[in-house]
């Protein structure tokens, strides 16, 4: 907890520059705990501090970590180059925040993704050695098979890995689907393990980071929420 001037707290949020903050409080646009306050270098404590800005409530955090249900063609980068960025889906003070994808899901893959302005946690969570397990639903282009479970159980050979890659868990849903459960988060891993097994991946979903599902958020796609202390416990391995 700290004691900032209400224009610092109003940037550090994501609201604009200073000079930009500085104006919605003197046009009285800004209440703190619920009143109205039009003095930009009056300090407050952070700590359970909300703020209404244009009469939405926001409650100051330092950091911001954020689940989104990611639709199909949308990319996962902050510049993206042939369809819109995630970034459109959330509300434009994230953008100000610097908020990150953590990892990357295909434009054309659904489902949980990660993103935060939180720069250890994101390299926390991207990096392989946390082995963070991950559930993926992959509709397939021909029938699924036995042969085809037991080989992504057993491992495929990428071209450019040392080593062969295999899934922690490979379960038949359907005639052409599987759920596959993946740890190191390599490049295109389910596709390309899928077509290194002689097979094709169609469409691809996530629906689990570690311990936290898509179903327990209740979003619909294209939908976000904030992430509390007890939901990213649940991302730890």
């Amino acid at each position: 907890m700290s004691k900032l001037s209400l224009d610092r707290i109003l940037q550090s949020q994501g609201f604009g520059t200073r000079k930009y903050c500085r104006a919605l409080i003197e046009d009285g646009d800004v209440a703190v705990n619920g009143a109205v306050v039009d003095n930009y270098k009056a300090t407050f404590d952070t700590g359970n501090l909300v703020l209404t800005v244009f009469d939405e409530d926001w409650r100051y955090r330092e950091h911001v970590y954020l689940a989104l249900y990611k639709p199909a063609d949308y990319e996962c980068s902050r510049k993206p180059s042939h369809h819109p960025g995630v970034l459109t889906l959330l509300p434009e003070q994230f953008e100000w925040r610097d908020v990150q994808p953590v990892g990357r899901l295909d434009h054309d893959t659904t489902g949980l993704l990660l993103m935060s302005d939180d720069g250890p946690f994101i390299h926390a969570q991207s990096s392989p050695k946390r082995h963070v397990p991950k559930v993926y639903q992959a509709t397939t282009a021909e029938p699924v098979t036995q042969a085809l479970v037991d080989e992504l159980l057993a491992g495929v050979q990428l071209h450019d890995e040392p080593a062969p890659l295999k899934a922690l868990s490979c379960v038949q849903r359907g005639e052409h689907q599987l759920e596959i459960v993946l740890e190191q988060g390599k490049y295109h891993q389910v596709k390309r393990m899928l077509a290194a097994a002689g097979n094709h991946c169609s469409a691809l979903h996530r629906s689990q980071i570690g311990g936290l599902t898509l179903e327990s958020l209740g979003l619909e796609e294209g939908e976000w929420c904030f992430l509390e202390p007890e939901q990213l416990a649940l991302l730890v391995p």
